[in-house]
């Protein structure tokens, strides 16, 4: 199981990189994942292992499908959990996918404080009617049509150490 965990590990310290810099999970990483954990669970256990391998992939891949249905999610991430389900199986498959929501969560509520004290304090400053004032209120006004979005890597490596602590001895 020690060498499941660090393949993991590895995957999502690789996924997190590339989805801050790029906001992408590269296909080639999530796939060379899924492959080595089928094939791992293959060596290891046999056909029980595969089959294995299979359900903690769907376990992963179907609920993060429906957020990316919903443009909840990118792709990369529903393609990453499935590679985490080939490692790890289902159950802490799913545990991890509840943490990594947990902490996206909190993120949100995060962001939305965040942006809620800035729209007073922008509206504060337009009052004032300074230069700076009238460029941070142009500024809102021409964000106003895009959602705050953050890379679910941000919840997901978080989510996996918290995850990783509670399965110590």
């Amino acid at each position: 199981m020690i060498i499941s965990y660090l393949a993991v590990t590895a995957l999502i310290a690789a996924a997190f990189a590339t989805d801050i810099r790029k906001r992408m999970i590269p296909n080639r990483l999530t796939l060379l994942f899924f492959v080595s954990g089928v094939v791992y669970q293959l060596i290891s256990f046999g056909t029980q292992g595969v089959t294995a391998s299979f359900i903690g992939a769907a376990s992963g891949f179907l609920p993060l499908l429906l957020l990316y249905a919903m443009k909840g999610i990118g792709a990369g991430d529903v393609k990453l959990f499935g590679a985490i389900g080939a490692w790890l199986g289902w159950l802490i498959t799913l545990q991890l996918l509840m943490y990594s929501i947990l902490f996206a969560g909190m993120i949100g509520v995060l962001l939305l404080i965040a942006r809620v004290a800035w729209i007073r304090s922008a509206i504060r400053s337009l009052a004032n009617r300074t230069p700076l004032v009238r460029s941070r209120a142009m500024a809102l006004k021409e964000g106003q049509g895009k959602r705050n979005e953050f890379p679910f890597m941000l919840a997901v490596a978080p989510a996996a150490i918290a995850l990783s602590l509670t399965l110590l001895p």
